[in-house]
């Protein structure tokens, strides 16, 4: 037997999610998976680093497969990205030991969240960004977010509710400005972006921090606030759910 590392690069725009579904086949998992069993001529069953939402994008996926034997080192490359939609892409393979997996492997991961802080959305990035045209103050949401780093339950700031551990370690949290010019209403366009660095993240938790941290950055919050869902395990007392198309699973750390 033989383990593959495989990085994916995927636009989640037209599809459900990661996660293969019994409901639909527009899942990213269930197309590599059908993929691979056609080529290699039985049922091959991929593991990623996580399950990523419905409408979320990944420039850094990691998949785990094994095979029964060795293959050429152009399958992967050349045979499968030959049949996979245009907008799925396994970037690089690596043949790893056997006893990798790609989610249990992992010590950490990177997710950057892109808004679009322009009057009118960007025709081009819209699908890519989360339109929010209102001013923000970045230095507020830079000292909200510097009480989310470290290690906290973050029960408040998921919407999975079940016994399992809401406990993660945040090593970073940065908000870049970039500036993208004038727009066609003599106006500023302007772009935020929100990358994230941890152990792992929960189910929504990305969004959710950034809803949170914009609700800080038009003041519709105080900075302190982020702390009383952290302290209460309260949903309610966090932010609102960003949407999916300004999230990107950038990168997953391994030892």
């Amino acid at each position: 037997m033989r383990t593959y590392k495989l990085t994916v690069a995927y636009d989640g725009t037209n599809y459900q999610g990661w996660q293969r579904q019994t409901s639909t086949d527009r899942t990213i998992q269930g197309i590599l998976e059908n993929i691979l069993s056609e080529k290699i001529g039985m049922f091959t069953e991929v593991d990623g680093s996580g399950r990523t939402d419905a409408g979320v994008h990944a420039k850094g996926q990691v998949v785990s497969v094994v095979l029964p034997g060795k293959v050429e080192e152009s399958f992967f490359l050349s045979d499968v990205n030959k049949s996979l939609p245009d907008d799925i892409r396994i970037l690089k393979s690596e043949l790893v030991k056997n006893g990798f997996h790609a989610r249990k492997s992992a010590i950490g991961k990177r997710y950057e969240y892109y808004i679009d802080t322009g009057e009118k959305a960007d025709v081009f990035s819209r699908r890519y960004s989360y339109h929010f045209p209102r001013e923000l103050d970045v230095s507020v949401m830079r000292m909200a977010a510097s009480y989310l780093r470290g290690e906290h339950d973050f029960s408040g700031y998921t919407d999975k509710k079940d016994d399992t551990s809401k406990k993660r370690t945040i090593y970073g949290i940065e908000i870049q400005e970039i500036s993208d010019g004038i727009d066609e209403g003599g106006k500023s366009r302007g772009r935020v972006v929100i990358t994230y660095n941890g152990t792992g993240f929960l189910y929504h938790m990305v969004r959710i921090l950034t809803g949170t941290l914009l609700e800080v950055g038009v003041h519709e919050r105080s900075v302190e606030s982020v702390k009383d869902a952290l302290k209460s395990g309260a949903r309610s007392q966090a932010g609102f759910l960003a949407p999916a198309q300004g999230l990107f699973l950038k990168e997953v750390y391994y030892e």
